[in-house]
């Protein structure tokens, strides 16, 4: 089966990187169409990979400011076309979804539909856009979400990271899908025999996380709480942030497992689309307090391995954080469910959706062929 993987762009790490990480060791040999490929700033593994940038890759300035050119996405995708290839694999949160796949399945691993088209409002106010900025916006906007809207009726079959991804499919492009959770290295988390008396956030720090939530509920508890991770948030949040809360910056991966399982609980302020870090703590036998939206209902078991807060809230976080009975949460159930999420489980899920995909659309033309004959 000659199949092609898609991806946005390629000049960060995030959870997107992660599956694409995964769709790579599960297809070697596929090439990585994407609209940027930042060789220096990517991990050198990626190096031995067929990646393919679209000619968006010469713009000046582009690997570290390409949300400024986000106008330009749905052009290089439009005009990449995909021969020769009987699956094409898209691993989309942006605009890869838009190529012209001739003759292929195209299958599209939606991360998310494209967030700052689709919620235009809460994407300006999360970035403090000015109310000129806006106007001037809409209207692209406007154009932006015809056109994905437009792509994704081209798209042959949806596969959904979360329950939350699968109902903004449905909400902006009228299309069903199948709830594929995103892959987790379970097996590098274990339990550890004692605790220490902090709280937990893993995160990128950017306005959506949400931090700033956490920070002021932790300000009113008094109780440590300890952020690991960088963003361009970070200066303001350790401006709001009490002499209790401590920032550590970026961790390196070989330290994140202890620094979970060592934690009281893992705190997941923000409405996420998946989000892999409440899946590692528990993987560590650590519960979870998160606000009850989005993926973490996909992920966290109310009473059993975490609590949620209903508001979005500081003091809504705070009484979650003080009336959560923390040493009453067995950690084998925390590490039962987390299992639910391991790589294995996605790469398996994954290879057979693809082959039954492939096999019925296979049926279809014989069926098809032999109507005609």
């Amino acid at each position: 089966m000659r199949l092609a993987l898609l991806h946005d762009w390629l000049n960060q790490l995030g959870g997107a990187e992660d599956v694409l990480e995964t769709l790579v060791s599960m297809f070697p040999r596929a090439p990585v169409y994407t609209s940027i490929y930042w060789r220096e700033g990517m991990p050198a593994a990626y190096r031995d990979w067929d990646i393919r940038p679209t000619w968006m890759d010469r713009l000046p300035g582009i690997y570290r400011h390409h949300q400024a050119y986000f106008p330009l996405y749905p052009l290089a995708f439009s005009r990449l076309r995909l021969t020769g290839y009987d699956v094409v694999l898209s691993n989309k949160s942006g605009f890869c979804i838009g190529v012209q796949a001739e003759q292929a399945l195209h299958i599209c691993y939606c991360l998310a539909p494209t967030r700052y088209v689709w919620d235009f409002d809460a994407y300006a106010a999360r970035e403090a856009l000015s109310p000129a900025v806006r106007a001037i916006l809409r209207p692209l906007v406007a154009f932006l979400r015809r056109w994905d809207y437009g792509a994704a009726q081209r798209v042959d079959h949806f596969v959904a990271i979360s329950s939350e991804i699968q109902a903004r499919i449905r909400r902006y492009y009228g299309r069903e899908s199948t709830v594929i959770y995103p892959p987790v290295e379970t097996d590098r988390f274990e339990p550890a025999n004692t605790q220490d008396d902090y709280y937990l956030i893993v995160s990128r720090l950017i306005p959506y996380k949400r931090i700033d939530l956490a920070v002021r509920a932790f300000n009113q508890l008094a109780l440590p709480l300890l952020i690991a991770g960088d963003g361009r948030d970070r200066e303001p949040l350790e401006a709001l942030a009490g002499p209790n809360v401590t920032f550590l910056g970026r961790v390196p991966d070989e330290d994140l497992p202890d620094l979970f399982a060592r934690c009281r609980a893992y705190v997941l302020p923000g409405l996420e689309d998946f989000c892999i870090s409440p899946v590692q703590a528990q993987a560590a036998g650590r519960p979870v307090i998160a606000y009850r939206a989005g993926g973490a209902l996909d992920t966290v078991v109310e009473g059993e391995t975490g609590v949620f807060f209903h508001e979005m809230t500081p003091e809504a976080l705070a009484s979650a954080v003080a009336g959560f009975d923390v040493d009453g949460v067995d950690p084998r159930a925390c590490v039962r469910n987390a299992m639910r999420f391991d790589a294995s489980v996605f790469k398996q899920a994954l290879s057979r959706y693809i082959e039954r995909r492939v096999a019925n659309t296979v049926r279809q033309e014989v069926c098809k062929e032999a109507s005609w004959n």
